[in-house]
């Protein structure tokens, strides 16, 4: 079948399903979390050998012979003290010896320089070494952590990092949000062969020292000078690197979050933590708020307050948001996806209910995932329920959000890009038994190279950049087809229910397009409607005989 000449359909189904989520494995951020319970897909490189290396002899020693060495957190020097290590479940001395100034001074100068902010590492790796200063700068103290790689942490949200989107990971210290942001650094450039820049601000991401940690994959990190704001790191990196993605651990100030929005202008996607635990605390934080399009109080007139049942002066999105979606991470194996954060803004300013996909880890390591209210009004029992219409609509959204796209006969490199430019939610693979739907070259279509397991195909009759981008703008328009089909049937069941009860009612809000076919339905059963609100929450609402 022919679209506008564009290109040539086949057996594309209703809804296209989401990549395979094979269970993994939830990691902790921090040592303290290493004695979690981990499921067995989970894998801990420590490094432990590089990290005794730099320590004094008799502390070495010590810790070789020690049962739980594999549980070593940290290990504590402070002039005049006995030295001491602590493990998972507890601290112990060495002896009673006091540690001297040779103890330290073998450690310092078996490890890197220290910065400003009194850190130093061991190259290559993620240990950590801490100083404590008198007031002549002397090193009076260390703390030798030691830091772990944890891999299969992904998981649970692969399918969310392999979409484009720019993403947003918000939770409490201590969760996990740098250890997720390690994995995908490493997954998206080494398994997806995207360019990948980490800005590494404290090097909790690729370690210390000049060569990052293996855990990174093939993504360059770039450091952060300490005379130099982050934010200005951030831009280099576009501006020198062609990235294809960003990786930013702590976005902290407005300087960062400017610098956020215009990574993301420009067509690169941006993967980050940001400080706060949840997307409320987010919006409440003046410097922050931003990355969720910003908080401003608007005048309304007074028929627009009257029928909102509101005040006049009310608190409104300004602009898109910098982050597609934001993943709160509540606890070690449990986080809540926002899959449409303007969405969910709008929703808590106006007091509605908000729903969030919640996924953890089941008995045998499988990912559960369910849609569920969340926030203040879901925690304390109080507020009224969804529409169910608007929970089938996020839940059609959600597992239509990411397609596999597999290349047959065509540029990689091509369909690549025109996916980024159009912000179409989908990835590139190369595995016939993951993709969705296949583009391909119509002499290698007709030739039978397309696998017969493959749901759909788009053609192009050339492996030119103009062909495959408007094979793109197919995919889009397709994906498009299951939220104007439901926005019909909304306004099909408003339509009965305006005659049987002569009341008006209100459909949920959508784009111009999908508002006129909704008012052209409308009038073919001889009602009325006009469209209310201002963007982006304007509707139609219909109106009795």
């Amino acid at each position: 079948m022919e679209r506008e000449g564009r290109g040539a359909w086949h057996g594309w189904a209703s809804e296209v399903p989401p990549g395979p989520a094979a269970a993994g494995a939830w990691a902790p951020e921090h040592e303290e979390d290493v004695g979690e319970q981990m499921t067995r897909q989970e894998t801990v490189t420590a490094d432990l050998d590089q990290f005794l290396e730099v320590l004094p002899e008799g502390v070495q020693r010590w810790l070789k012979g020690h049962p739980n060495l594999q549980d070593l957190k940290e290990v504590v020097l402070d002039l005049g003290r006995p030295i001491g290590a602590r493990f998972a479940r507890g601290y112990e001395v060495m002896d009673e010896t006091p540690a001297l100034h040779a103890d330290l001074d073998y450690v310092t100068s078996h490890v890197g320089e220290f910065d400003r902010d009194n850190r130093a590492g061991i190259e290559a790796t993620l240990h950590r070494i801490s100083a404590i200063r008198n007031r002549h700068s002397q090193v009076i103290g260390l703390t030798c952590r030691v830091g772990r790689a944890v891999y299969g942490t992904l998981e649970i949200i692969r399918d969310v990092i392999e979409s484009g989107f720019n993403i947003l990971l918000l939770g409490k210290p201590g969760v996990g949000k740098t250890t997720k942001l390690r994995e995908v650094a490493r997954v998206l450039a080494d398994e997806f062969d995207r360019r990948v820049v980490v800005v590494d601000t404290n090097n909790e991401i690729g370690g210390g020292g000049d060569v990052p940690h293996p855990a990174i994959g093939r993504a360059r990190r770039m450091q952060v000078p300490g005379d130099r704001p982050q934010a200005s790191v951030m831009i280099e990196a576009v501006e020198n690197h062609m990235p294809e993605v960003v990786v930013v651990d702590e976005i902290g100030t407005e300087g960062e979050a400017d610098a956020a929005r215009t990574i993301a202008e420009r067509g690169v996607q941006l993967i980050a933590t940001a400080h706060g635990t949840n997307l409320e605390n987010l919006m409440a934080n003046p410097t922050l708020s931003d990355l969720i399009g910003g908080i401003q109080a608007v005048v309304l007139s007074d028929e627009e307050a009257r029928r909102r049942g509101t005040q006049k002066t009310v608190l409104e999105r300004r602009a898109p948001p910098t982050f597609d979606i934001v993943i709160e991470i509540n606890a070690i194996n449990r986080l809540a996806i926002h899959h449409d954060v303007a969405e969910t803004v709008d929703s808590i300013l106006q007091g509605r209910p908000i729903t969030a996909e919640l996924r953890e880890f089941g008995d045998e390591g499988e990912i559960v995932a369910v849609h569920r209210a969340v926030g203040r009004g879901a925690e304390m029992g109080t507020g009224e329920q969804a529409d169910p219409l608007e929970e089938e609509l996020r839940r059609a959204e959600s597992r239509s959000r990411v397609m596999r796209v597999l290349p047959v006969g065509v540029s990689r490199e091509h369909l690549e890009r025109a996916l980024r430019e159009h912000r179409v939610p989908a990835t590139v693979t190369q595995s016939p038994d993951d993709a969705d739907v296949a583009v391909a070259l119509e002499r290698a279509a007709q030739l039978g190279r397309v696998p017969d397991d493959v749901a759909a195909t788009v053609t192009v009759r050339s492996n030119t950049y103009t062909q495959i981008e408007e094979a793109v703008e197919e995919l889009a328009e397709e994906r498009n087809t299951a939220r104007e089909d439901f926005a019909l049937r909304e306004a099909a069941e408003a339509i009965d229910q305006v005659l049987a009860e002569n009341v008006p009612v209100e459909l949920l809000p959508q784009n111009a397009y999908v508002r006129r076919l909704q008012r052209e339905l409308i009038a073919r059963r001889n009602l009325r409607s006009k469209t209310v609100g201002e963007e982006p929450r304007r509707r139609v609402k219909l109106l009795p005989p």
